[in-house]
């Protein structure tokens, strides 16, 4: 596979770019190389400048789920933007994309649309302050809610990946209003309330995570985390940045039973443009201005183009009846063959899936079900396995810390010859 001209436009992109990436997850450092520069995509595969052509299990880092440049989705653009980019007014496209997301997801009531899933989550957690009126939050080791100071603790994604989950810059008295608790483990959530009485004012997690890989909250615990917040007047905020439309149509709270207070939502709801948004009870999102005290602005939130896009794209989720069955059918059929797989070659490692999202992960437990679990993970050859995948035509993330994606747009055709790669490259590393 020859990658020359990737090659070449990365060390021009690291004369001027910080590591030669806007966002750090795109490096490749983990797993050796440089990264793949792209100059197209459509449906499952994307092509890079030197025109190799793999098959996508990134998907944009979620927002995907149609697949690349689905042409309702771009002639939506293209309407769009022949009236105008964007007004720092209202547009009607605003208020059909919020009674669309509170439609398809009860628990929200109101909702403000911002422009990335990092502030959908700071200000979520602004709010929460506010409304409570205190100033601690519980977060969870391996969770990652962007790059908000008060969330860069034991941080999970490219934090993880990069070995920096406690950034520099953070400050003392930020880090020190943020507790940190162990996934799946109720005890230490339970343990942190005992000894901050009357203190927490919000609980935030990834209901299903993925920046530490997938991994799916026990009953036990994600119901016992909602009656404790529910018994401590602290609001469960669920980040479903990542989630929302991505494992059911009402999200991870839809699959969970749950009802959070707060929503965190992102990438899906951008059909592929930048965007973010936060929602809940109607009672908690009047206390932002203009209606209440809590401030919170952006000069581009409920841009023109992310609306068009978004909202193209959850209309089809919406109405098209078989959409989530199709999409789980697919992600059951490749984790199925990819778990074959490991069981074929007796090759340690464990396969985690909830609807379309998954990860392989390379490690010698049984099951992964924390941060310590994925901490066990053999990332060397995760990064030898991630090498020969791209030789095969498959990209996904460089880290063995991320989740994939399957989009509705995966053939059959792509995703078997996705297994026999997946096969392949383990069966090299056995020998």
């Amino acid at each position: 596979m020859n990658t020359e001209k990737s090659i070449k436009a990365f060390q021009e992109a690291v004369k001027h770019i910080p590591g030669g990436v806007n966002s750090p997850v795109r490096a490749f450092k983990s797993v050796g190389g440089d990264p793949l520069f792209i100059q197209s995509a459509k449906g499952s595969k994307i092509t890079d400048i030197d025109n190799n052509e793999y098959i996508d299990y990134v998907a944009s880092w979620g927002p995907m789920i149609l697949g690349h440049s689905h042409p309702d989705v771009i002639e939506a653009l293209h309407q769009t933007a022949i009236n105008g980019t964007s007004f720092g007014a209202p547009t009607l496209m605003e208020t059909e994309m919020a009674n669309l997301i509170c439609e398809m997801i009860p628990s929200i009531e109101s909702v403000r649309m911002v422009n990335s899933g990092t502030e959908a989550t700071m200000s979520a957690l602004r709010l929460a302050r506010g409304y409570t009126q205190r100033d601690l939050v519980i977060k969870f080791e391996g969770c990652y809610h962007g790059h908000g100071d008060s969330f860069l603790i034991k941080a999970g994604s490219g934090a993880l990946t990069l070995g920096t989950p406690n950034s520099p810059g953070v400050t003392k008295g930020t880090a020190s209003d943020t507790l940190t608790a162990e996934y799946n483990n109720l005890d230490s959530v339970l343990s942190l309330f005992n000894e901050y009485k009357e203190q927490i004012a919000a609980v935030i997690l990834e209901p299903v995570t993925g920046n530490m890989g997938v991994v799916r909250p026990t009953d036990e615990f994600i119901q016992g985390v909602r009656k404790a917040c529910t018994e401590n007047g602290t609001l469960l905020i669920f980040d479903e940045v990542m989630t929302g439309f991505r494992v059911a149509k009402g999200g991870a709270q839809e699959v969970l039973g749950i009802r959070p207070d707060l929503t965190t939502l992102g990438k899906i709801i951008g059909g592929g443009l930048p965007v973010g948004a936060y929602g809940g009870k109607k009672e908690i999102m009047d206390h932002l201005a203009p209606n209440g005290p809590v401030y919170q602005a952006g000069t581009l939130s409920g841009n023109p183009m992310a609306m068009a896009a978004g909202l193209t794209t959850l209309k089809l989720l919406n109405s098209t009846p078989d959409f989530y069955t199709q999409l789980e059918e697919k992600a059951q059929f490749l984790s199925a063959g990819l778990q074959n797989n490991l069981e074929q070659l007796k090759f340690p490692g464990v396969i985690n899936r909830v609807g379309s999202m998954f990860t392989l992960f390379f490690t010698k437990e049984n099951e992964v079900q924390n941060f310590s679990d994925v901490m066990k993970c053999d990332t060397e050859l995760f990064a030898k396995y991630f090498r020969l995948s791209l030789e095969s035509g498959i990209y996904t993330a460089p880290s063995q810390f991320e989740a994939g994606f399957v989009s509705i747009a995966h053939t059959k055709e792509d995703l078997q010859k996705t297994i026999d790669a997946s096969f392949n490259a383990l069966k090299q590393l056995k020998n």
